[in-house]
């Protein structure tokens, strides 16, 4: 039976764990894997939950599926056996898993529903991605579906179902129709949020249980921040 739980040793919000794997709901700032920043990572925090909640002497097992930007919050889903990991990599692969996110904009989009198509290029000099219109070399096609679900005072809630996972898709193809995400510097909005998260959100997870073949669908709550609960219908 799946379990949800709350680690205030690590400040780790759990949304589905069993046997085979584990769901956390990343907070802004996490990094999921270790990285030259030398931060502590997510994955690190998961293992130390693990290894105390269920009393695991020496290593715990983990593997990461997938991840989410520093700044970007939400669903995270980790391997808890050598069995599930590939198989969980299969399915994200084979695009079998269905992520939904939310994020908020400034300005409103020219359309209210569509679908986004680039090619998006990587500069790793500094870690940022930029769209084309056709096929450049050493692009990736980007393919999203947004549409506005809710408008704000001063925002737009859009809701985004991912066709594929390009290194920061969301924010780059949004910021190409003119809608940086809120707080993200790095893609054109005018300003930082204090916390130096930006208002995207890994809001819905759904996908077959690796082993049990069930199919699983997960929430993830929201920040608590007065934008993001203005967001709550």
């Amino acid at each position: 039976m799946a379990k949800k739980t709350l680690s205030n040793k690590n400040n780790l919000n759990v949304l589905y764990e069993d046997n085979h794997l584990i769901v956390v709901n990343k907070r802004a700032g996490d990094i999921v894997q270790g990285d030259k920043t030398g931060d502590k990572p997510l994955s690190e925090v998961v293992k130390e939950y693990i290894a105390e909640k269920y009393n695991k002497p020496g290593n715990v097992y983990l593997g990461v599926v997938h991840r989410l930007d520093r700044p970007t919050t939400g669903i995270v889903v980790f391997a808890r056996t050598s069995k599930a990991l590939p198989r969980l990599n299969k399915l994200f692969a084979e695009k079998d898993a269905k992520k939904t996110y939310w994020a908020v904009v400034k300005n409103e989009p020219p359309k209210p529903k569509d679908t986004l198509i680039h090619w998006l290029k990587k500069n790793p000099k500094n870690n940022k991605s930029y769209p084309h219109t056709k096929e450049v070399k050493d692009s990736k096609k980007a393919i999203l579906h947004y549409e506005v679900i809710k408008k704000l005072n001063s925002y737009y809630l859009l809701e985004i179902n991912l066709e594929t996972g390009r290194h920061h898709q969301i924010r780059t193809q949004l910021a190409s129709i003119g809608c940086p995400i809120k707080g993200d510097l790095k893609y054109g909005f005018d300003r930082s949020n204090k916390d130096a998260s930006i208002h995207l959100h890994a809001r819905y997870l759904t996908f077959e249980h690796p082993v049990k073949k069930e199919p699983l669908n997960i929430e993830a709550p929201l920040p608590l921040d007065a934008v993001w609960e203005a967001c709550l219908f």
